[in-house]
């Protein structure tokens, strides 16, 4: 059985790429394929240093630095990708990943991020915080978006089945495509994380400092409780702009590296996450340091963050407007509740979100539409008796 694996582009390694990372650790024999691939040489332990083919985006002007720009070509350049001698391709997109073209006799699988954010239900957002929402680029960028809205809906019907990294995806996934899709939750590094269970009098947050990220509001929010500490991590094109909203009590770290923040996540009283995020990883991984979440109650922090108003063995608590006036509420009712919150139960949630559990339910939902109906299970056992008689 020959697979391939379809992944948008290759240029860090970061969510999307921990979940292919995971698929290789399934199906290390299959072969990968990606618009574009700018991995340093010394950064390509993840995908096991295999080659990766990619499309002619990889060699057009500034691809290396400006490959989104190349947006409008991306439909097209995916759907050149050749993969009639595969049995199995595995789509990992959040963006045209999920857009290859395959024959009816191949099992397509697509394991879906999102569908591409700047294109549907974010496309308001992303026109505003880009600048293109007025002008000739606007009336441009919003016709692209439109072509592409057209091709990424049609497409939908290339893919066998659909995966969505939560059900909060899953709801997008069916009001976009019309298509039913089971979650799959990402798989979060929690061995990287240890309990700690002695909590020190200081609030954390960490991120890149984008706008949605919405940390502003955050520190806007401490900075109006004096009395309170807060420390953040992170830097980003609004690190600027975030600095100087900070009081006297919010500690603006910068860029830490990996040590440092599992450092901090550990003895934080509580991790602050203001992001309406696909999954959000940085509130899971902060579970599994025993650390309570206080978060924006909407997106995939739902389904990883269990809440203290109306959830037995909670790990945090939800605030449901992204201001700052919501998080000082927020925080008030933590310091009055956060007895009820155990530093294990935080590190036991975490752990239903670990690699292993999504190598097990990935491989187990694959093997069901290859081998329906038990198949598989009467395949092994003629295989192991074949094996035994000789």
């Amino acid at each position: 059985m020959k697979i391939a694996i379809v992944h948008d582009w290759l240029v860090t390694y970061a969510g999307a790429e921990k979940v292919l990372e995971e698929i290789l650790n399934i199906y290390p024999e299959a072969d990968i394929y990606s618009l574009v691939d700018f991995l340093d040489e010394g950064k390509r332990d993840f995908i096991k240093n295999k080659k990766v083919n990619t499309t002619f985006i990889q060699k057009l002007p500034f691809a290396k630095k400006k490959y989104r720009n190349y947006l409008p070509l991306m439909p097209l350049a995916i759907e050149q990708l050749d993969l009639s001698i595969y049995d199995v391709i595995i789509s990992s997109s959040h963006a045209v990943a999920k857009g290859v073209i395959t024959g009816p006799d191949q099992l397509h699988i697509s394991y879906v991020h999102s569908p591409i954010r700047y294109a549907w239900d974010l496309q308001h957002q992303y026109l505003i915080e880009s600048g293109l929402d007025k002008g000739i680029k606007g009336f441009i960028t919003r016709y692209i978006l439109h072509k592409i809205r057209n091709w990424d809906y049609r497409t939908a019907n290339g893919v066998d089945y659909f995966l969505s990294n939560s059900n909060f995806i899953g709801r997008r996934i069916k009001k976009v495509y019309r298509r039913s899709s089971k979650t799959i939750y990402p798989p979060v590094d929690v061995s990287s994380f240890t309990l700690n269970e002695k909590k020190e009098d200081f609030y954390l947050t960490a991120s890149r400092m984008v706008p949605y990220k919405k940390i502003d509001i955050i520190v806007e929010a401490f900075s109006r409780m004096p009395e309170k500490q807060l420390v953040v991590i992170g830097d980003g094109p609004d690190f600027e702009k975030i600095k100087t909203k900070a009081g006297a009590n919010v500690k603006i770290l910068g860029y830490q590296n990996f040590d440092s923040l599992i450092d901090y996540m550990q003895r934080a009283r509580a991790f602050v996450f203001a992001a309406e995020e696909d999954f959000g990883i940085t509130p899971v991984e902060a579970q599994a340091c025993g650390t309570p979440v206080i978060a924006y109650g909407k997106g995939g922090s739902k389904e990883t963050v269990r809440n203290l108003r109306d959830m037995d063995r909670p790990t945090g608590l939800f605030f449901y407007e992204q201001t700052a006036s919501s998080i000082i509420e927020a925080v008030k009712e933590f310091e009055l509740n956060n007895y009820k919150i155990s530093p294990r139960d935080c590190r036991s949630n975490a752990c239903n979100f670990s690699p292993q559990i999504f190598r097990d339910e990935l491989k187990k939902f694959i093997e069901s539409k290859l081998y329906p109906s038990n198949k598989y299970i009467e395949s092994q056992k003629n295989k192991l008796q074949i094996e035994v008689s000789q």
